[in-house]
């Protein structure tokens, strides 16, 4: 059993307390920390939490607790992750890991040199669907991936700290685009280098400072292309897609507007619909279980028996550090227009690449371009001649 110190009361916070004691059965959050008094007892009540307190640093340092989970605003990560490596206890931390590369770095020395657990929580790249997909692809459903491609987009962030882009690092990418690139490098290859970026990013809607929408490209050293899709200004709901493309097959994956569960009323649902619903009449979404669809549940899952068996859990700092410097390149990338490299002072994965065309023999003069049944019920081959380049047809 773990006692959990919950820091953060908001939406995320509620999840991932909701999860925790619905979760595994014997984990308990025991101490939450909010900075209103109002909130943290608000909290604590509802979610018959013993201890609450508006001190981060005694809520990390309570002795009864042994794991901390942090929930907070970007700008606070930074400070948690300082208190409780000191304190000897195992992190969880939300994404992003920091508002910068640099930032999330300094977490990641923090706690490698405390020695102490580290897990990132990337909940939608633990969402059942998800994990079964990249099990798929890990397993050479789809012979090489050559891209991935992922979309989030809402109408905007629940509370106000998120559209301040001193206190959370940016807008729509930082938000969300962080989902999406850890789920394309899940897809591609968590061991491939990500190489450089283009990024086309706006403010179209609302009155911020921040970006608000953007589309990304990430080019890995494979010469695979991550592909993100972010926006504060969907309306309809949260829309969350992924596809992936690899040279043998292909994935498809909705998990938030079409669910199975399509409902019309005239007159409402009458209570919670899902997470970032705009309306309660008409053709709703409903979601049954909500934090297992958004894969809080196999994540904490898997951060807590990695912490039972002294294993490495599925994402931990370090993931959450590349990305950062992904969105790093694709913040430089929005104000030059350029292709910006990704810069990553400490890379552990491999620097072999198996880039370019793959081919494929069709005999011993000609390479395998095409294969493909015409409606008559003939077989059209387009082929590669070995010598000389020259592209022919043949129908057999």
């Amino acid at each position: 059993m773990h006692k959990v110190t919950m820091l953060g009361t908001g939406l995320i916070g509620m999840f991932y307390t909701m999860t925790l004691h619905g979760g595994r059965s014997r984990d308990k959050v025991t101490m939450v920390y909010s900075r209103t008094e109002e909130r943290a007892s608000e909290f604590a009540k509802t979610w018959d939490i013993d201890n609450y307190t508006t001190d981060m640093r005694e809520a990390i340092e309570d002795p009864e607790t042994d794991v901390v989970v942090i929930g907070l605003p970007n700008n606070l990560h930074e400070e948690a992750v300082n208190i409780a490596a000191a304190a000897g206890k195992a992190i969880l931390c939300t994404k992003p890991l920091g508002r910068t590369a640099a930032e999330a770095k300094r977490m990641l020395d923090t706690v490698e040199k405390a020695g102490v657990f580290h897990g990132y929580l990337e909940d939608l790249v633990y969402t059942p669907k998800t994990l079964k997909a990249i099990k798929s692809t890990q397993n050479g459903a789809l012979g090489k991936v050559l891209w991935a491609r992922s979309r989030e987009t809402h109408p905007g962030p629940h509370s106000n700290w998120f559209w301040d882009k001193e206190i959370s690092g940016g807008g729509a990418i930082i938000d969300m685009g962080c989902h999406c690139i850890e789920i394309s490098r899940n897809f591609i290859g968590k061991d491939v280098r990500p190489v450089e970026v283009m990024c086309w990013a706006d403010t179209q809607v609302h009155p911020i400072e921040a970006e608000d929408s953007a589309v990304g490209m990430v080019k890995y050293a494979n010469g695979a292309i991550g592909q993100f899709e972010v926006s504060w200004t969907f309306r309809g709901g949260m829309d969350l897609r992924d596809e992936v493309s690899g040279t043998e097959g292909t994935i498809w994956l909705n998990h938030w507007l079409r669910t199975g569960f399509d409902m019309f009323t005239s007159v409402g649902e009458g209570g919670y619909v899902a997470e970032k619903a705009e309306s309660d009449t008409g053709w709703l979404f409903p979601v049954g279980d909500e934090v297992g669809a958004l894969g809080y549940t196999e994540m904490f899952a898997d951060m807590l028996n990695a912490i039972d068996d002294g294993s490495k859990p599925m994402e931990d700092f370090y993931d959450g550090y590349v990305v950062n410097a992904i969105m790093d390149a694709a913040y430089k990338s929005i104000e030059t227009k350029k292709w910006e490299p990704v810069e990553l002072e400490d890379w552990r994965g491999s620097e072999e690449a198996d880039a370019g065309v793959q081919l494929k023999d069709y005999d011993d003069d000609h390479f395998l371009v095409k294969e493909e049944v015409m409606p008559d019920g003939t077989t059209k081959l387009i082929l590669k001649e070995k010598v000389g380049g020259k592209i022919i047809q043949k129908t057999v």
